[in-house]
């Protein structure tokens, strides 16, 4: 058990494999491949992903951001060269991740114009439709900025990959509060997309 516990590639494959065992005995009982189970399946690919992404966003927010100005000067570089570009890796990952699997989602239940919509489509007569579509255009604003504002800004701040060497002091940080600002913006919308989210299923 130390095995796979002590290393994290072998505890998520063991997450996986105890995952295919109730595809085993989902199929045992009698279940079948059809629609539905690959609705379930990408429903469950998505909640994964997000919770790898609300999971960071809030990791950073939470923790992280609020923790540095408390951290002695000579120790922040430890954050920054190996903690913060390794977390930024799965954050913006998880957020691709997350979006592509609930578009995916959209369109085998076949609601993906609906949603895109926001349920005008259909007159705003399907509550499911207007709430999901709510939830979905938050994510895609919350996805553009981790993308195309949160991570190049990170990049600058942070000089990940040695990609801005010679970057002066006030750019970088500019460039962090940028990415601060638009973190917290995805952690004020995190709020209200997970609502409508879970809202859409369940009221």
């Amino acid at each position: 058990m130390a095995a796979i516990l002590s290393n994290l590639r072998n505890t998520v494959i063991a997450g996986f494999v105890l995952a295919l065992l109730l595809v085993i005995i989902y199929m045992s009982m009698g279940g079948t491949f059809g629609p539905a189970y690959w609705s379930f399946f990408f429903r469950w690919l998505h909640v994964l992903s997000g919770v790898m992404w609300i999971g960071l966003l809030w990791y950073f927010n939470f923790v992280q951001i609020p923790t540095m100005p408390a951290i002695p000067d000579e120790q922040k570089p430890a954050i920054g060269k190996h903690i913060a570009p390794k977390a930024l890796f799965w954050f913006r990952w998880g957020a691709m991740s997350t979006i592509a699997t609930g578009l995916i989602l959209a369109m085998l239940n076949g609601y993906l114009v609906q949603v895109l919509t926001i349920g005008a489509v259909d007159g705003f007569a399907v509550r499911t439709h207007v709430l999901l579509g709510i939830g979905m255009w938050l994510g895609a604003i919350m996805w553009f900025n981790v993308w195309f504002i949160i991570w190049p800004n990170q990049q600058k701040a942070l000089n990940i990959a040695n990609k801005y060497p010679d970057l002066a002091a006030d750019a970088k940080a500019k460039s962090a509060r940028t990415a601060m600002l638009f973190s917290r913006t995805n952690t004020l919308l995190s709020i209200p997309m997970l609502f409508a989210m879970v809202s859409a299923q369940n009221i």
